[in-house]
């Protein structure tokens, strides 16, 4: 297998709506900055993955072959990847497999997000679920995981309280990373304060709908000895899916308990394991976790093996997983204060890779070398991790 490395990486500001770009500007702007970022030119790619999630986001039908052209993939081989929330690190992973398979030397993986053209994001989301039973609930994501956190607080006596150190968190550490979308320190008496949208998740433990774009170019190692100085190797990857019936996750008789993220535990475990990496918390020096609500969080980092189930709270209380704790969790703010949703799991990789290439700027952790990257989608049924290396 060959090896792959992030040679560049682009983004734009995360916000509630573009007036002055339209969405094929967008993906133009961070192509633009990843080529930037690398010694590379549109003629040195190969081929092209897009990350878009379902298109009535936008309003359009197949968006991505608006941006064939300026992304340069005219007469060249291109591929569209959705699996919802996690289609970004899918798409990432995909670009992977492309040159890690000797397929190709150089791939364009690029996307942009504009949920604000969508009329009503939930009333999209609503869509995802059965339609003879489930969507008549009404379920949205909102209300989905806030029966995920019911059901943590109930198995681990997690409180709101826990949910609240979480989100002042990731706020605070928003605010060190210019292309983070809510930029504004909250308390966790802010939090606990601020309006439910659905037991017990409040408005300050969920995060906003954004509109932006990510790029990142992967190469072969050949072509990233000219192509950067500071490579982010992908040293391991993983995806697997949950069922896709929410009753089924639910009760004493689940195989897979709603509390926790069974699919996605097994998609790190994946990751780990090509990596190499056996003493996650001990080898891990930063994670970039999907987590949209404040309560996921914590079990994202019991899936990822930094303390076991029903660890998490304590933890928080503690002041674990902060930016200068001994395993930094969402350093960037994270999806709580940014969520593209089409390339909210590229950001989490591409914020990893910033890590271990030491160029995340005011919200780098300090001697970073091996990341984390999480993605989950669907109604949290398609999870992706993958593994960033500073060394080979």
């Amino acid at each position: 297998m060959n090896r792959v490395a992030i040679a560049g990486i682009g983004q734009t500001k995360y916000r509630t709506t573009y007036a002055d770009l339209n969405y094929v500007e967008l993906v133009q702007l961070a192509v633009q900055r990843a080529f930037e970022d690398c010694n590379l030119t549109m003629r040195d790619i190969d081929a092209f993955v897009f990350s878009m999630a379902p298109d009535a986001m936008i309003g359009i039908s197949h968006p991505e072959r608006l941006c064939t052209d300026i992304v340069g993939a005219r007469g060249k081989p291109f591929m569209r990847v959705n699996t919802g929330g996690s289609t970004g690190i899918v798409a990432a992973m995909t670009g992977f497999y492309h040159i890690a398979s000797g397929l190709f030397d150089t791939v364009l993986v690029a996307g942009a997000e504009r949920t604000d053209e969508s009329g009503d994001v939930q009333i999209i989301l609503n869509k995802i679920w059965d339609p003879l039973y489930e969507r008549h609930l009404p379920l949205n994501t909102i209300s989905m995981l806030a029966m995920s956190a019911g059901r943590y607080m109930h198995k681990y006596g997690a409180t709101e309280e826990h949910m609240a150190i979480v989100s002042a968190k990731s706020h605070r550490d928003a605010l060190d990373n210019p292309y983070a979308h809510v930029q504004k320190a909250v308390s966790v008496e802010d939090v606990l304060k601020s309006n439910y949208l659905c037991w017990p998740i409040k408005l300050l433990d969920a995060c906003p709908s954004s509109s932006g774009a990510c790029a990142m170019i992967l190469c072969s190692e050949e072509k990233a000895k000219s192509a950067t100085r500071t490579p982010a190797w992908i040293k391991g990857v993983g995806h697997r899916l949950e069922t896709y019936w929410l009753g089924d996750r639910m009760g004493e008789s689940a195989i897979y308990d709603h509390a926790d993220a069974h699919a996605l535990s097994l998609a790190i475990q994946d990751a780990y394991r090509m990596s190499g990496v056996r003493d996650p918390l001990k080898e891990i020096d930063v994670a970039e976790l999907y987590s949209a609500f404040s309560n996921v969080e914590m079990h994202a980092v019991e899936a990822a093996g930094f303390c076991q189930k029903g660890e998490a709270p304590k933890l928080y209380e503690k002041g674990f997983f902060t930016r200068n704790s001994e395993l930094p969790v969402n350093p960037s703010g994270g999806t709580l204060c940014s969520n593209p949703i089409a390339v909210t799991a590229m950001v989490r990789v591409a914020e990893a890779a910033l890590q271990v290439q030491g160029k995340a700027g005011a919200h780098q952790v300090e001697g970073a070398r091996r990341a984390l990257a999480t993605g989950c989608g669907g109604d949290h049924e398609c999870f992706g991790a993958m593994i960033v290396d500073k060394d080979k």
